[in-house]
């Protein structure tokens, strides 16, 4: 819970700088565009005023400049206005940003040969899991299994580019199926599947997480395998490993836990590109 705790400290107070500085800008531009955009045109329709619009803000920049302007008590009601529409805008940005980026990833993604990504092998943005949740070994359901899957689930959440998950294929590509998963559910068919990862994934990692994850099944050798498709994080992801917050990347081929130092450099680093 501390490593939670310092991590979100950190992350929350680059986020506080950073919509100061959106606020920021945006009471400046207030006051040095709005409120004279609003009195050029208040003396137009008042006044014969002949002064060109240009001409006119580059007088009451000038009067900014020697702190005249600001015995105008409407300053501040622009300065606010101001603020307000910065702190929108970069609220917007930051939404539509990171819709887009999650859609051009997506589209990269689907049109990827399975056969032909599968005999490439696992990488930092691909991994092959045998299972869900039934134990070759034993030949029975094993649910502990399901933290695996989770744990690379989260190392391709908070990575920079996502990344692949394929349930039903081994380490070395062989092509093992769903069907021992499907037989350890209630619904036993690829919509019950669907439906238990994503309950997997809202209980222990969020559930507004659920959107990053794209669900795909494809039959490849008459046997079904499930493509998951993960987006980036816009937040760090923590993954409960005995009674303890972990936060998982992704580190070459495999998934790895940060300890404390470095996953605050990490945070850091990683969340501060995409705020």
């Amino acid at each position: 819970m501390k490593r939670f705790f310092l991590l979100m400290l950190s992350l929350w107070k680059e986020q506080l700088k950073l919509y100061f500085v959106a606020a920021l800008i945006g009471a400046i531009i207030g006051v040095v565009v709005l409120a004279p955009s609003y009195d050029y045109i208040d003396s137009k329709v008042h006044t014969d005023n002949t002064t060109s619009s240009i001409d006119y803000m580059s007088g009451q920049f000038k009067e900014l400049l020697n702190g005249n302007v600001f015995q105008n008590d409407l300053m501040l009601f622009y300065a606010e206005i101001g603020a307000m529409l910065g702190l929108l805008t970069i609220s917007i940005y930051s939404f539509l940003h990171a819709r887009l980026r999650r859609i051009e990833l997506l589209k990269i993604e689907l049109h990827k040969d399975i056969p032909l990504i599968i005999k490439q092998g696992e990488g930092p943005l691909l991994e092959f899991k045998s299972t869900f949740r039934w134990d070759m070994e034993q030949s029975r359901t094993n649910r502990q299994l399901e933290g695996v899957v989770l744990k690379s689930l989260a190392g391709f959440l908070n990575s920079h580019e996502g990344g692949t998950l394929l349930i039903g294929v081994a380490d070395d590509g062989q092509i093992i199926g769903l069907e021992n998963d499907f037989k350890t559910l209630k619904k036993q068919n690829q919509d019950g599947f669907e439906q238990t990862i994503m309950t997997a994934i809202a209980a222990n990692l969020g559930t507004d997480l659920c959107t990053h994850i794209n669900i795909l099944f494809h039959v490849i050798e008459a046997n079904a395998i499930c493509r998951l498709i993960v987006s980036p994080s816009d937040r760090p992801v923590f993954l409960n490993q005995g009674n303890t917050l972990k936060l998982y990347v992704r580190t070459g081929g495999g998934t790895r836990d940060l300890n404390i130092q470095e996953a605050l450099e990490f945070s850091q680093s990683r969340w501060k590109r995409t705020q």
